[in-house]
């Protein structure tokens, strides 16, 4: 005998989170079968009304919650640096440590050819324009220490070859292989202050 057509469609929705399997998914949908109304009701009021709360800065690519980026728009103590991560979750993980404190950008996407992911003209011209303006010194490459995220780092090197700026990327700590969403706060924190020329 099989589940309700209705329980099947929920599990099959919940297996598209990262890391959710069929057993996972399957507790999930009955653990929420034992909710009352007014908690899935509340569950679902957030889910549908996710995108219209939380957006993205149009200038950096960081998660904001109201019109103004706090990035954006507080003085940073380390003005003349730039951060490029690949999304605005590895923001939260780097502020974390306590360890930078200069400005960021979010590039959205690796370069990716196996999966038809390449360079955005638009994205590169927008953090050149973006190093110009803000007098940027030094740009930080936090990419994941994969191969996607090496043909990235290596594609933006040579892309700012030509402005005045040092670009470096984090070394010391990061295991090959590895994603920034998997790596505690110390050893990502040892992995800012030690980063090297690249």
């Amino acid at each position: 005998m099989r589940y309700p057509d209705y329980l099947l469609k929920l599990i099959a929705v919940l297996k598209k989170l990262p890391g959710v399997g069929n057993r996972t998914a399957e507790r999930f949908a009955f653990q929420l079968l034992d909710w009352p109304p007014e908690k899935l009701s509340e569950m679902g009021a957030l889910i549908s009304s996710l995108k219209d709360y939380v957006k993205t800065c149009l200038e950096c690519g960081v998660l904001i919650e109201k019109e103004r980026c706090f990035f954006c728009h507080h003085a940073r103590k380390e003005p003349h640096l730039l951060c490029i991560v690949a999304s605005y979750k590895d923001v939260f993980s780097i502020e974390e440590t306590r360890e930078y404190h200069g400005h960021y950008h979010v590039l959205g996407h690796l370069l990716s050819p196996i999966q038809g992911t390449g360079p955005t003209p638009m994205v590169i011209e927008k953090i050149k324009n973006r190093i110009k303006n803000l007098s940027i010194e030094e740009v930080i490459i936090a990419l994941d220490s994969t191969l996607e995220g090496d043909a990235t780092a290596l594609f933006l090197k040579k892309e700012f070859a030509n402005l005045s700026v040092r670009t470096s990327r984090l070394a010391l700590g990061l295991p090959m292989g590895s994603s920034l969403d998997f790596i505690d706060e110390g050893t990502l924190g040892r992995a800012l202050s030690f980063r090297r020329s690249y």
